[in-house]
């Protein structure tokens, strides 16, 4: 992203790409109702984030859109110094996790579907690892 466009002060940057997600997930990427890059407060040791919102008519009334039912990946700002490493370990070992989550996301049965899903991959110490939640 050019300078002109960053909504990150300097010290933070965007640990992928769209066009990283993009080469991850392949044709998962098509199922992805929305694909954000955040910029808000510092988000831990979360550095990529996907969520299956139930498209249930109780979740309209709580705030949600419809068309925001679906899958969602955000993409949490890192120090821009760990910028290439965090990259280089979310290309190899997060984008398949994340392609493979989605797969089941849109394959899944009823019961799943229509439950709130996320997964959340944390960088500590140089080593990535992923929590699901329901």
């Amino acid at each position: 992203m050019s300078a002109r466009n960053r909504r990150l002060p300097r010290h933070r940057a965007w640990p992928l790409t769209t066009t990283d997600v993009d080469e991850g997930i392949g044709d998962c990427l098509a199922h992805v109702g929305q694909l954000r890059f955040l910029t808000g407060p510092d988000s831990g040791t979360i550095v990529l984030g996907a969520v299956w919102t139930a498209p249930i008519p109780s979740n309209y009334g709580a705030g949600i859109h419809p068309d925001a039912a679906g899958i969602g990946i955000d993409v949490h700002p890192v120090d821009a110094g760990a910028r290439a490493a965090t990259r280089a370990l979310l290309r190899e070992q997060a984008l398949p996790q994340l392609r493979a989550w989605v797969m089941r996301a849109i394959t899944a049965d009823e019961t799943w579907q229509l439950t709130r899903h996320g997964r959340y991959w944390h960088l500590s110490d140089g080593r990535l690892t992923h929590r699901d939640e329901a």
